[in-house]
């Protein structure tokens, strides 16, 4: 059982208040692609999972962050195609990793123009990742 000061550390990974004030403004100002998808998520609308905005995560803020699978949902604009971005995407990716975070990433025109299909992979991930938890969670007990 967690103490609740351990459960909110744990769920913020160490957050500093600086983060947390830029996640805040974040989330007032969501891009108009991260609103679609918000609209989708919020409400525990995907298999009953919270998904939480703007989530601070060390020293990362994430676009969507679902505790419960230690899974973030990522929406890359134009920029994240210039190399410099897709570097930092990548390092960024294999420190949540380091958490125990997994990452999702879809493009903004998927989005846009194929929200269906990505609500679909989106499950399907969620599903392949509670499997995933669970397997490890039952492997580290033996």
């Amino acid at each position: 059982m967690y103490h609740k000061n351990e459960k909110v550390m744990n769920m913020f990974f160490g957050a500093k208040p600086a983060i947390f004030e830029k996640a805040k403004w974040l989330r007032e100002n969501m891009t108009a692609t991260e609103k679609i998808l918000w609209n989708e998520l919020k409400g525990n609308q995907i298999l009953k999972l919270r998904f939480k905005p703007q989530h601070p995560i060390d020293i990362f803020i994430a676009d969507f962050y679902c505790h419960k699978l230690k899974l973030v949902i990522e929406i890359d604009g134009g920029v994240h195609k210039e190399k410099s971005q897709k570097e930092y995407d990548i390092g960024r990716t294999v420190e949540l990793a380091g958490f125990g975070i997994k990452v999702i990433r879809f493009q903004n025109e998927e989005v846009q123009l194929t929200l269906g299909e990505v609500v679909k992979r989106l499950k399907e991930c969620c599903v392949n990742r509670a499997n995933e938890l669970e397997e490890n969670r039952v492997n580290s007990s033996l």
